[in-house]
C-alpha cells in the first residue's frame, strides 16, 4: 500500500466535504419544498431555500474545479 502525501489527503477531504454538501443541499431542498407546500408557506420564503440550495451547489461546483485542476496539474 502507498502513502499518501499531505496534498493528496487534503485533495481527498475537500472533494468528500463537496459530496457531503451536495447531497445535503439535494435532501434539505426536497424536504423544505415538500414542508412549504404541506405549510402553504408564501412563495417567496420557498426561494429563499431554492437560493441557498443554488448557492451550496455552486460552492460545491468550485470545489470539485478546484480538485479537478489541482490534479490535473499534479
Amino acid at each position: 500500500m502507498r502513502k499518501r502525501d499531505p496534498d493528496e489527503k487534503a485533495m481527498a477531504l475537500q472533494a468528500r466535504l463537496a459530496a457531503i454538501v451536495m447531497a445535503g443541499a439535494m435532501l434539505a431542498w426536497m424536504g423544505l419544498q415538500w414542508l412549504g407546500g404541506q405549510m402553504n408557506w408564501d412563495p417567496r420564503y420557498v426561494f429563499l431555500f431554492d437560493f441557498a440550495a443554488l448557492a451550496a451547489f455552486i460552492w460545491a461546483l468550485v470545489v470539485t474545479w478546484r480538485i479537478w485542476r489541482h490534479r490535473r496539474n499534479n
